[in-house]
């Protein structure tokens, strides 16, 4: 394979969340500046795109831009975002649609209305939601646009009634920050697909993706924004104003393996801890001697250390990590190029020489990465390279939130375990089940969406659904 840039490679390896999303109602506080610390807390769920978007109940201001939070944002651009209520956006793109118009918060502006929203989610019926908007010039290739499109022109003139009465025409996974001139709203899809929380901030209230961000700004987790619900923060505080549909909870499954930072708690539990236990059950269903347990940073670290704990073969590092690689346009050169995946991890030759190594990871998408790295291993001097992989096989796409890949392109929908194990050239590979990845999260089998490893979607989904359906329109 020809790599012009192994930050891709990696990023087309992994599965991503869409976005990350966050949202404050806080007067006299800086609302600007606390939003850009929950988003760079929040920078794992996207990192092409970020914006925030601010209003001082007359004017509502926005700095939208591609890149991480840190290059968007700085100390002159947020010293111009003045106001109270704020809402925030982290981005992971289809394909291509990494360009400006796509930018969120989305803001609406007519002589009328002005309103913001951000989108963490697949609304998967925008097409048909779409093809409803008369007299509308779409100017970007999100579905996000038709989502706010579609509240405005929903029935009623109060922000909060257009919310209720269009919420109940979207399909899909979506959690919702949105704000008007003077308010702040926060709504999520009855099957609770991905994660949305509520926070204090001494006497005011902040919406976000994770608790890992409350954290940051020092509020308080108060509770999760129930599946169905639809919120409002004003002056006189947080009213839930109503209820989409009957909660019927599918929480997304892999939030746990790799979505969500380990220091965030998901549905009362841990996300470090889940993963540890995942591997402590993985080094019970699938043992092996071996001199060292190591994982591929850093998504793999938690349950490396649970697989560490319960087969009792020391715990250690092997791969060391660039974390200041960054995503890059510029071409390296041949020599460079070739090195492949030693520019994203460089393995320690002197402890892997003649080590028979267990590897843990969090997950196989198209086996590029993991093929790369145990060949690096082997270069390095290890004697047998064992792939243990915290998760089962991933053979379905996800249509609710998750930039998967088409089918086809998931190398467990086309090969089995042994297949795939002779593909990544390693002299073992197993995978957790899923009733021990059920075990491990302590959820109810019920309330989880595990339809990427089995192909059962909660709702019923198009299979041709392209996340990218507007950017062809617009070709």
């Amino acid at each position: 394979m020809f790599v012009t840039d192994i930050r891709q490679l990696k990023y087309q390896e992994a599965l991503h969340d869409h976005c990350g999303v966050f949202g404050i109602y806080a007067p006299g506080e800086d609302v600007a500046k606390i939003t850009y610390f929950a988003l760079h807390s929040l920078q794992h769920r996207g990192q092409e795109s970020a914006g925030i978007a601010v209003s001082d109940g007359r004017k509502l201001r926005s700095i939208r831009n591609l890149g991480l939070v840190t290059s968007v944002f700085h100390e002159d651009n947020l010293n111009k975002l003045k106001g109270f209520v704020a809402i925030g956006h982290n981005r992971y793109s289809t394909a291509g649609g990494n360009v400006h118009q796509n930018v969120q918060p989305f803001i609406l502006s007519t002589k009328y209305k002005v309103f913001a929203l951000a989108h963490n989610g697949n609304i998967v019926n925008a097409n048909e939601l779409a093809k409803k908007l008369t007299n509308i010039h779409r100017t970007t290739t999100s579905d996000t646009e038709v989502l706010t499109y579609t509240i405005y022109k929903a029935k009623r003139e109060k922000w909060k009634d257009k919310i209720i009465n269009a919420a109940s025409t979207l399909k899909g996974a979506y959690s919702i920050v949105a704000c008007s001139k003077k308010r702040l709203y926060a709504f999520r899809d009855p099957w609770g697909f991905r994660p949305l929380v509520i926070g204090r901030l001494g006497s005011y209230y902040v919406v976000s993706s994770e608790t890992c961000a409350l954290e940051t700004i020092g509020a308080s987790y108060v509770r999760d924004v129930t599946p169905g619900e639809i919120i409002e923060v004003d002056r006189n505080g947080l009213t839930t104003l109503g209820q989409i549909a009957k909660p019927n909870l599918k929480f997304c499954l892999f939030e746990y393996v790799y979505l969500a930072r380990p220091d965030s708690v998901l549905n009362g539990e841990l996300v470090h801890n889940v993963r540890r236990n995942s591997g402590k059950i993985l080094a019970q269903e699938s043992p092996v001697k071996a001199d060292l347990v190591a994982a591929v940073p850093d998504s793999g670290t938690s349950a490396a250390l649970g697989y560490a704990s319960t087969s009792g073969i020391p715990f250690g590092e092997v791969l060391i990590k660039n974390r200041y690689i960054g995503r890059t346009f510029i071409q390296p050169e041949q020599h460079i190029r070739e090195l492949g995946v030693k520019i994203k991890f460089n393995p320690m030759e002197k402890i892997v020489n003649g080590k028979n190594i267990v590897i843990v990871d969090d997950s196989i998408v198209r086996g590029t990465t993991m093929k790369k790295i145990v060949e690096i291993l082997k270069k390095s001097g290890a004697k047998k390279i064992h792939i243990r992989v915290c998760s089962p096989p991933i053979r379905w796409p996800c249509f609710f939130g998750v930039d998967t890949p088409e089918r086809k392109q998931l190398i467990a929908s086309e090969k089995s375990v042994e297949e795939i194990r002779k593909f990544i050239v390693a002299d073992s590979l197993k995978y957790l089940s899923l009733s021990g990845l059920i075990k491990a999260s302590r959820q109810s089998d019920s309330s989880l969406c595990s339809a990427c490893f089995t192909g059962k979607y909660p709702i019923n989904v198009n299979y041709n659904f392209k996340k990218n359906i507007f950017e062809k329109e617009a070709t």
